[in-house]
């Protein structure tokens, strides 16, 4: 029997889909014991994480199942080889003939988890983007390209383009349904075989 969340898997890793509202591993405290992680550890004792989604966030993620797929994938993400493509509603539009934004990020340490711009002491985060479509509403539809992995990059960025994402609570997104952000598209290297393996995720808003 396939396991609900797994879309592939390989002797080293799974692919799966993490549905928004979900924690991706265990949080603080025992009401956020429930996680994708634990949920697939029943079916697979040996599976390690590699990269996070926030919880608010659904789509692709990659795991690892043994120590040394781990640290193979970990050091692609490290190193920017792993390609990320997510879809987000957003609430403006977005500066033209831009279509990158670079700028330093860190933890706001009196507001956790919240993110914000110090061009001084934060890390550097970089997020390309397509837009896609206008939608009614002043909403657009959108690519975004992550080129860091940043903690709540994306939805930083927007907030600070002043567009923050759609049911983004956090960041000052307008209400709706649930967070309007998925990672739709993910592709990397085979630490096993070293051939290119994407997957992509239908985009389910």
């Amino acid at each position: 029997m396939v396991h609900p969340y797994v879309l592939d898997s390989a002797p080293g890793w799974l692919i799966t889909e993490k549905p928004a509202g979900l924690l991706s591993v265990p949080g603080r405290g025992p009401e956020k014991a429930d996680c994708l992680y634990t949920r697939l550890q029943k079916e697979y004792p040996t599976i390690l994480v590699v990269h996070r989604l926030d919880q608010a966030t659904s789509g692709l993620m990659v795991w690892a199942l043994n120590k040394e797929v781990q640290r193979q994938l970990g050091r692609q993400f490290e190193d920017r080889i792993v390609y990320k493509e997510y879809q987000a509603l957003i609430s403006a539009r977005l500066p033209e003939g831009k279509e990158r934004l670079e700028l330093r990020q860190r933890l706001d340490v009196e507001h956790r988890p919240l993110q914000i711009v110090d061009e001084i002491q934060g890390k550097i985060s970089v997020t390309r983007w397509r837009v896609l479509e206008e939608l009614p509403g002043g909403i657009y539809r959108v690519q975004l390209f992550p080129e860091t992995g940043r903690t709540h990059q994306l939805r930083l960025h927007m907030a600070t383009l002043k567009a923050p994402i759609l049911g983004d609570q956090l960041y000052g997104g307008p209400e709706y349904t649930r967070m309007a952000l998925h990672a739709c598209v993910l592709e990397f290297e085979d630490p096993e075989t070293g051939s290119i393996r994407r997957f992509e995720s239908p985009v389910p808003f």
